[in-house]
């Protein structure tokens, strides 16, 4: 009997440590009881509870998890009631303070975000409720996660998911978003009758401005080409007055120069020749002067033969 009994002992001892051994998965955490109280909480890993006297009191998932709330009334400060729904972010960082903190913890959260969502969209109004969700999910996001601190609960994030108001204000705004378009549309097609009717005119203008531009620049060049013509003419004529005062021409024969192209000009069979009476003087006095003093003849006078000295013969002896 002896043999058997150790036997007998050997076998129960085995089955209770083999029944008590617990296997704690990943990102999980058991909390312990010895003798209904709290004794510490297991985290992952392989682990033995003392039978009989110890016990999981609860399994806690430290991954994030989502709480989607159903859509619920919330009245802005402008009195116009919403429908709202909300997705709270959120995990678990203490099992222990999980387990014994709250009762329900999840339902205390709904509750929690509920009543937060009221206060804070009831202080602004719908215009501002609609266009401040960002501002709306940072306030919500702070006071949940400071309130279930004691929970042992991390809220990182919460989303408003649907604003829906009630279907007059829906119909309303609708006209309203219709108008504001409107109006957008005919400012963009006056701004653009404004745009297109400054380029004409600034077009107007440049052309105007070029075809001053060129009719100045013609103008210039006709005055250039006008003045280069007669410095070229007098040039001609001074080189010309350079090459006969060269040549030792005189004014006699300057002055017959200019007879002479007086003759050709009344060259023709019809033709009337009318020299004032200064030319015909100035001319007389240019042939006297000539005879008188032998100046601007070309050909010089024959000198007339001396007469011979007849000698006188009574002097002579």
């Amino acid at each position: 009997m002896g043999p058997f009994l150790v036997i007998l002992f050997v076998v129960i001892v085995l089955i209770l440590i083999f029944t008590n051994i617990r296997i704690v998965p990943q990102a999980t955490q058991f909390v312990i009881e010895l003798l209904g109280k709290y004794k510490t909480t297991w985290d992952a890993g392989i682990h033995v509870k003392l039978p009989l006297v110890e016990r999981v009191s609860k399994r806690v998932t430290l991954k994030e998890q989502v709480m989607d709330s159903p859509p619920q009334p919330v009245i802005t400060k402008d009195n116009v009631t919403m429908q709202i729904d909300t997705v709270v972010y959120f995990r678990i960082f203490d099992a222990r303070l999980y387990t014994y903190g709250v009762v329900n913890p999840i339902s205390a959260l709904e509750n929690l975000t509920a009543t937060t969502l009221r206060n804070i969209v009831g202080e602004m109004e719908l215009d501002g409720t609609l266009t401040s969700r960002d501002i709306i999910n940072g306030k919500m996001t702070n006071i949940l996660d400071d309130a279930t601190d004691q929970w042992g609960i991390k809220v990182t994030r919460v989303e408003l998911k649907n604003i829906i108001p009630p279907a007059e204000i829906q119909n309303a705004m609708e006209k309203q978003m219709k108008a504001e378009r409107d109006r957008r549309e005919t400012l963009l097609q006056a701004e653009g009758h404004k745009a297109a009717a400054i380029t004409r005119a600034e077009g107007d203008k440049q052309a105007m401005i070029l075809a001053a531009e060129g009719e100045r620049d013609a103008r210039i060049a006709r005055a250039e080409g006008e003045a280069k013509a007669i410095l070229l003419s007098k040039q001609a004529e001074a080189d010309g007055l350079k090459a006969l005062k060269e040549a030792g021409v005189d004014a006699a024969v300057i002055e017959l120069k200019k007879y002479e192209a007086l003759v050709n000009m009344a060259n023709g069979t019809a033709a009337k020749l009318i020299i004032p009476t200064d030319a015909v003087n100035a001319v007389t006095n240019n042939a006297i002067f000539s005879e008188t003093t032998g100046l601007g003849d070309n050909v010089k006078s024959a000198k007339k033969p001396t007469p011979p000295v007849k000698k006188d013969e009574c002097c002579d002896k």
